[in-house]
């Protein structure tokens, strides 16, 4: 190769000229530097329930989209909103004895439930966290860290909602592909309508809401009206994650409220790369997959799965995303001169 005429070039250069969002002025060189890693990732998580053969993994595969819908949430109010929520075990409580109520009491199927449940759930959610909005950092997270462990004490104090023993006899999906078909389809629409959202005007907004709200309380903007509408969208994801775990399960009960919802979704975000979106749904596909792999060791696990987090805190802080897309950034080729 005669380097004399030729000079190395970044593949994004043309693409950074002008914007991401104009693809009718890109070659399909561009287009499909840009689509490459989308399409790896949907046709990635559409193919994984065909390439496992165990059902116990297939499920797992289920139980990861839960989680990684928790962590659309975590991500999207921590770092676009600045609201740190430790609520995920709320929300995914709130939308699981909803959507089994709807379905034992009511009769209505497992695949209206999940709409219907969520955004009831959400508007409830919305509800009760609206008098601390005003809260920030620290006292936001307390107060939502508290919610799961107030109504899972109401429920076993007064023997509501089937008490201790939960509400048995919920139905579950057709089948086990419905089951997880529905839901990698939930977790990419969601991851997908999140990047829309937050690279559209409103948020702008949310971002400004993180960084400064009284300067967007100076330009006349609701800062309550935008953080209630975005605690909103976060509970919906959370609560629609509350409602097909126990449609997976066919109960819906106490443990539900358990805090696992609320540290691992976070972890997850650690691992992953927070304010990516993607990231912490990937950091789920490596969490949560490990943590049943670590079952057998019992409670030796908690100290395998704490020296992978401290790993990946110590070596890179950052997230596997981030990293990752710094890396395909600067990825080079020859161009003539």
């Amino acid at each position: 190769m005669n380097q004399e005429h030729r000079r190395r070039e970044r593949l994004d250069r043309g693409i950074k000229v002008r914007t991401e969002g104009i693809y009718s002025l890109m070659s399909w060189r561009e287009l499909s530097y840009l689509t490459l890693p989308r399409a790896i990732l949907i046709l990635g998580m559409l193919a994984l329930p065909l390439s496992l053969q165990s059902m116990y993994w297939q499920r797992v595969v289920s139980i990861v989209c839960i989680y990684s819908l928790l962590a659309l949430s975590f991500d999207f109010l921590a770092h676009f909103v600045g609201l740190v929520s430790l609520g995920g075990a709320f929300f995914i409580g709130t939308g699981g004895y909803l959507a089994a109520i709807l379905n034992t009491s009511l009769g209505v199927p497992p695949l209206l439930t999940l709409p219907l449940a969520s955004l009831a759930g959400a508007i409830l959610c919305t509800l009760l966290l609206f008098p601390c909005l005003p809260l920030r950092g620290v006292y936001f997270a307390i107060v939502t860290l508290m919610y799961p462990l107030i109504f899972a004490r109401i429920i076993e104090a007064l023997n509501i909602l089937g008490g201790t023993d939960g509400i048995v006899g919920v139905a579950s999906f057709p089948n086990p592909w419905v089951e997880r078909y529905v839901m990698l389809s939930m977790v990419l629409v969601c991851l997908f309508a999140m990047r829309r959202l937050v690279n559209m005007d409103v948020g702008l907004v949310f971002r400004g809401i993180k960084d400064n709200d009284q300067a967007v309380r100076a330009s006349g903007i609701s800062i309550t009206f935008y953080k209630a509408a975005a605690v909103f969208v976060s509970s919906f994801m959370g609560c629609l994650g509350g409602a097909s775990l126990v449609h997976i399960y066919m109960w819906a009960g106490m443990s539900q409220f358990a805090l696992d919802f609320s540290i691992l979704p976070i972890a997850a975000t650690v691992i992953g790369g927070g304010g990516t979106l993607v990231g912490p749904v990937l950091g789920c596909f490596i969490l949560v997959p490990i943590s049943e792999l670590l079952r057998e060791f019992g409670t030796l696990r908690i100290v395998f799965y704490s020296l992978i987090l401290v790993a990946f805190i110590v070596f890179r802080s950052e997230g596997i995303m981030v990293y990752g897309q710094r890396k395909y950034h600067q990825f080079e080729r020859w161009v003539k001169v």
